[in-house]
């Protein structure tokens, strides 16, 4: 683990160990409270929404806090402060569930006491959720699917590495590209798809094991930041060429594959807008306005050729 992330690791513990002392000072500062609970914390994809909403809150007078569990599999640390962050009693929460039947409980807690939640990310599958702030996951993942088609003349075996089975995004992107693929490009065979559980070197040892037992494999896709930079690491470490592999996210590892030609492109979500439009829409029913159920913050596709234009620029993180 690098220094950097052993930081985040340990900054996200620290949040956790503190979100309880640091309630009664938000609670009693007579701004709007919002307290967010994200899918994880350690990946710079979540630091990115962390900022967006930090800036959104300052500018507008709002309060927040921003927590999450230490990795993407970690279903009872994210259900715990969750627990917590209803316990602070905030005037809004933002959620993004690892695990939609596990957060039900809370959920149903958050609608009694008259808490509203925005989902956002992977949203919640509830009625709860007054509204989901989110990238448009099956539209995103049949984006890649259509690069991928392309790259490959429409005709070769492909392999999935799916970041989870059990959030939407998880599921929707998954979804997104089987079923564009099955409808557009069916001489293309798709492999059962394998799950990473958000985790870099489980996903480096599915890219492995895929490539070792499938030699004339013409394609991979993965779903996300974590999911993304294992299978990058799995294709240089079997030393395999000519592999059409599709990302997603961003994030520094990421955004060299791509450039050391490892990975051939992704799909950038816009993880800054997404946290500055869910506090902003946070705060618009504190204040008794109406809002749209679902709020797409948009993806692009960006590869060699693009990466460096303003548009994709401003939605990389690193």
């Amino acid at each position: 683990m690098t220094p950097i992330r052993s930081a985040l690791l340990a900054a996200a513990v620290g949040l956790a160990l503190s979100a309880g002392a640091a309630a009664p000072a938000l609670a009693d500062s007579g701004k709007p409270y919002i307290a967010i609970v994200s899918k994880g914390f350690s990946q710079q994809y979540w630091q990115a929404v962390k900022h967006g909403a930090e800036e959104e809150a300052q500018k507008k007078g709002a309060r927040i806090t921003f927590e999450g569990p230490p990795t993407e599999s970690d279903v009872a640390i994210q259900m715990n402060q969750l627990t917590a962050a209803l316990n602070k009693h905030p005037d809004a929460i933002g959620f993004a569930a690892l695990d939609s039947q596990a957060a039900a409980p809370m959920m149903m807690q958050a609608k009694s006491e008259g808490i509203p939640v925005i989902a956002f990310d992977s949203g919640v599958k509830s009625d709860v959720p007054v509204s989901t702030v989110a990238t448009n996951n099956k539209a995103a993942g049949a984006e890649a699917a259509k690069h991928m088609a392309k790259l490959l003349h429409d005709k070769g075996t492909v392999g999935l590495i799916i970041h989870d089975q059990t959030s939407v995004s998880g599921t929707d992107r998954r979804d997104g590209f089987m079923n564009w693929m099955k409808k557009n490009a069916p001489n293309i065979k798709m492999l059962r798809p394998q799950y990473s559980n958000s985790d870099m070197s489980k996903a480096a040892d599915i890219t492995k094991a895929i490539l070792a037992s499938h030699p004339h494999l013409d394609g991979l896709f993965a779903s996300n930041e974590a999911s993304a930079e294992g299978m990058a690491l799995g294709i240089k470490e079997s030393g395999r060429k000519n592999i059409v592999a599709i990302g997603f996210d961003s994030g520094k590892a990421q955004i060299d594959a791509i450039k050391n030609g490892v990975l051939t492109g992704s799909i950038t979500q816009n993880p800054v807008g997404m946290g500055k439009d869910m506090v902003d829409t946070a705060l618009k029913v504190i204040h008794g306005k109406s809002v749209p159920k679902t709020i797409d913050t948009g993806f692009y596709w960006y590869d060699k050729s693009n990466m460096d234009e303003p548009k994709i620029q401003k939605n990389l993180y690193q």
